[in-house]
């Protein structure tokens, strides 16, 4: 009978120790067999990098007891020479030591990390931007038009057949200035029908070019040779070589502030494409994938680069948060860098202070680099801050409204925390400071986006290019020229405008047919200089009559005799056409 009581005994033990919440029984077990570890832990923190050998053989020897009193003189001994338990700290993977109290000098930076450049427009920017239109052609350069201008040449011909007439620069150009006005107006998804209706349209879109001839430039924009890329694994292959050659434009005329972004967004977009993503988190959440570096005073876009995905071979990519803000920050010295908790890691850290750049940015709560001490704030009071250091790395932990975050920052060399009633330490003020960026480049772009609805995913990142080309030029020109419209609220909507009237305008000059409404001929007389006789008459807009010079043909006109007003066709009407020289005699 004892015996069999004794098994009923044992067996409700077990069940109701299975009846234990989960995390109550790893507490449990971590308890039990991690108590070693932790004192030996603590007391290699006690000693330094000094004590690693030491602790190692005190771990050894203890191991090593197969006796529980010689165990336990043992753990006793190491606890004596530990001192108080919360002295140091060690990261959850032991690879770490970190300290409470500052290692350094508080707020003293080498004096390499020193900014080299001069933030702001270079000189090669400030000789060359003489007004908005050359500010914005800086980056498109003389290669990337010669090939814009070629490739789409040679895809005209390909789809469209020999009757094809080449175009040239200006053609490109006033289909540009087109695409930033049609953004400027928030036309972008508008019907291309409205746009050049008549009444209700825009007269400067009939007054550049016909409807037919926008939507065939539309679908021949070329930026790469179709025979070269078949050959190519690359999936950004299509764009590439224009790609690259682009955002070297973007370093070229202008140098960041002390401050420089890392962030990613995205461009939507739902049509074909082999490194399309879903980000549920971003508004239109499927699209193109951008990382990007941005100036955090102005969000100019200094460096970006596209997320094509995994590679063919389907590989994991390893360390790729490091290798992203490594690229970004290329060039770049005496910089500091903001980025999220997808990027912020102790050895980005530590990579970018061999460039001589510093880092601030929040830390995911499961890195493995943090202190145990700082995943346990039931007891902590609000608004209170925990620091922790070594020789190059500072980490806090801030509890606030019931929530821990966590910041590491290589920029940091003490516990700085402001006097009001948060008590908001300062590296969570610089980061909030300094991280939207990224963000706020996304939202000004989407205010005035030229992007026009298309299936191929080249024409989406065109247009992408586009936007950014002339965000960046309204920055630079901006620098550059400080008291231009200085006061006025839409600065920006007043530069884009006047970028796409300089644009269309040397089309304009040059265009032979006549537009029909009335609006757009005024805009066209006053792009050609065309007075009196010899300027062009709009056709009026009443019902089409019949020809009185075809006789018994039934040929209905809408043109009339400039003198006795009465219906004639094209066929016996008298066309004088002008150079522009003769007509500005």
């Amino acid at each position: 009978m004892e015996e069999t009581e004794t098994k009923q005994e044992k067996g409700r033990c077990k069940s109701s120790r299975k009846s234990w919440p989960k995390s109550r029984r790893l507490t449990d077990f971590r308890k039990q067999s991690s108590f070693m570890d932790d004192v030996l832990h603590l007391v290699d923190g006690e000693r330094g990098q000094t004590g690693t050998k030491q602790w190692a053989q005190d771990s050894e020897t203890l191991n090593n007891t197969d006796s529980e009193p010689n165990r336990q003189a043992a753990v006793d001994e190491v606890s004596a020479e530990a001192g108080p338990l919360d002295v140091n700290y060690q990261s959850k993977d032991g690879s770490l030591i970190w300290s409470p109290s500052p290692i350094q000098t508080a707020g003293t930076l080498p004096v390499e990390c020193a900014i080299k450049k001069t933030p702001g427009p270079t000189k090669f920017s400030c000789s060359r931007a003489e007004d908005i239109k050359s500010t914005f052609d800086l980056f498109f350069s003389e290669s990337m038009r010669k090939t814009l201008i070629t490739l789409t040449n040679l895809e005209a011909q390909r789809v469209l057949g020999k009757g094809w007439k080449k175009l040239d620069w200006k053609d490109i150009q006033g289909y540009i200035g087109l695409l930033i006005l049609a953004g400027v107006y928030r036309s972008r998804h508008e019907p291309l029908a409205s746009l050049w209706q008549g009444e209700t349209g825009r007269p400067i879109f009939c007054a550049t070019m016909r409807k037919g001839r926008f939507m065939t430039l539309s679908r021949i924009i070329c930026l790469s040779d179709m025979d070269k890329r078949r050959k190519k694994r690359d999936k950004l292959a299509e764009i590439r070589d224009f790609w690259e050659k682009w955002v070297k434009g973007l370093r070229l005329v202008f140098n960041p502030g002390p401050d420089v972004t890392v962030g990613d967004y995205l461009v939507r977009f739902r049509g074909r494409c082999p490194f399309r993503n879903f980000m549920p988190q971003k508004l239109g959440r499927y699209g193109i994938k951008l990382w990007a570096a941005c100036d955090a005073r102005t969000s100019y876009v200094w460096n970006m680069q596209v997320y094509t995905g995994k590679p063919d071979d389907g590989q994991p990519v390893n360390n790729q948060a490091k290798r992203v803000v490594l690229d970004m920050t290329s060039g770049l010295q005496g910089h500091t860098i903001t980025c999220n908790r997808f990027f912020t890691s102790y050895a980005l850290g530590q990579e970018l202070l061999k460039k001589n750049l510093t880092m601030i940015g929040p830390v995911r709560k499961n890195n493995t680099e943090l202190p145990l001490a700082f995943l346990s704030y039931n007891k902590r009071a609000q608004y209170s801050s925990e620091f922790a250091f070594t020789d190059t790395h500072t980490v806090l932990s801030y509890f606030s409204e019931r929530k821990n975050v966590l910041f590491m920052s290589t920029h940091h060399k003490d516990a700085t925390v402001s006097i009001r009633d948060d008590h908001m330490p300062k590296i969570i003020s610089d980061y909030n400071r300094t991280k939207d960026s990224v963000s706020n480049l996304d939202k000004v772009l989407g205010k005035y986006s030229c992007k026009k609805t298309s299936s191929r995913w080249s024409m989406v990142l065109f247009y992408h290019m586009l936007d950014v080309s002339a965000y960046n030029a309204f920055v630079l020109w901006t620098e550059i020229n400080p008291s231009w419209n200085r006061g006025m609220s839409n600065r920006r909507r007043h530069f884009l405008e006047e970028l796409g009237n300089a644009l269309v305008f040397p089309l304009m000059e040059r265009r032979q047919y006549i537009p029909r409404t009335p609006a757009s001929l005024c805009l066209l007389k006053e792009a050609q200089h065309l007075k009196g006789d010899d300027a062009p008459t709009a056709p009026t807009q009443s019902k089409r009559k019949r020809c009185r010079a075809c006789g018994k043909k039934n040929r209905k006109t809408s043109m009339m005799c400039q003198k006795c007003k009465m219906p004639i066709c094209k066929e016996h009407a008298v066309i004088t056409v002008y150079c522009l020289v003769c007509a500005n005699p």
